[in-house]
């Protein structure tokens, strides 16, 4: 068995429900600290399949260079409010090499720009929510329809970032404001970031509608050139 699986099966049965057990049983705000031990294990399945695949130099190269993208295109829009080219840019990479890279361009980029942005205890849950947007990418990069068709590509980013990424991001406020875990709190709270994860979905839309399919090709001929992702793709 594979370490990654080995490591999801620890995190599913073991590290999550004791992360619970044992947070629900701190003062204050523990359970915010349970949630991001969870994100924090959620993480670690990835990392290790990736590792375990033993990615080629230039393999590594092309996804730091997606990376170095990726945060730069978040810290270019900063000024413009919920206008985040970013999960377009980890989508891209997740359609173009799979969702092991489309995580870990996700997960690094969120960690990444934080560095100008200011870390916190929002950091593993923006990480985790950033990956999840290259992990769906990935997942869904056999859908040929997807990648052919400009619009397809853009209502999968909107989507994408609408009923995924911006629920993460708003279990994270849940945590982090929310004084009392009730229902009407745990509501209000998903509640007022409709609006916001719907802003936030209409840039990767935009991106991946006008640029999506071009930045692609030339990933793919990148890929096929250096036979790059053979073990994960079966090329």
């Amino acid at each position: 068995m594979k370490k990654s699986s080995i490591a999801t099966l620890i995190m599913l049965f073991l590290l999550i429900p004791a992360a619970l057990y044992f947070g629900d049983r701190l003062p204050g705000k523990g359970y915010y600290l349970t949630g991001t031990l969870m994100t924090v294990f959620a993480l670690v399945p990835f990392f290790l399949s990736f590792e375990h695949r033993k990615p080629q130099a230039r393999e590594l190269t092309v996804i730091a260079v997606l990376c170095a993208i990726a945060v730069a295109s978040r810290l270019a829009f900063a000024w413009i409010p919920n206008f985040k080219p970013i999960f377009a840019v980890i989508m891209i990479a997740g359609f173009a090499f799979g969702q092991e890279s489309g995580f870990l361009v996700g997960a690094v980029s969120a960690f990444a720009s934080n560095l100008f942005f200011g870390q916190g205890l929002y950091t593993p849950w923006q990480m985790l929510a950033f990956g999840v947007a290259g992990l769906v990418a990935g997942l869904l990069r056999k859908q040929k329809v997807l990648l052919e068709k400009p619009w397809a590509m853009g209502l999968t980013g909107f989507f994408t970032v609408f009923l995924v990424v911006g629920p993460l991001l708003d279990t994270c406020s849940v945590f982090l404001a929310a004084n009392e875990l009730n229902a009407k709190a745990v509501l209000g709270i998903y509640m007022a970031g409709v609006p916001v994860n719907l802003s936030q979905a209409v840039c990767p839309f935009l991106t991946l509608l006008l640029v999506g399919k071009p930045f692609l090709e030339k990933l793919d001929r990148i890929r096929v050139k250096y036979g790059m992702m053979e073990a994960e793709n079966g090329l």
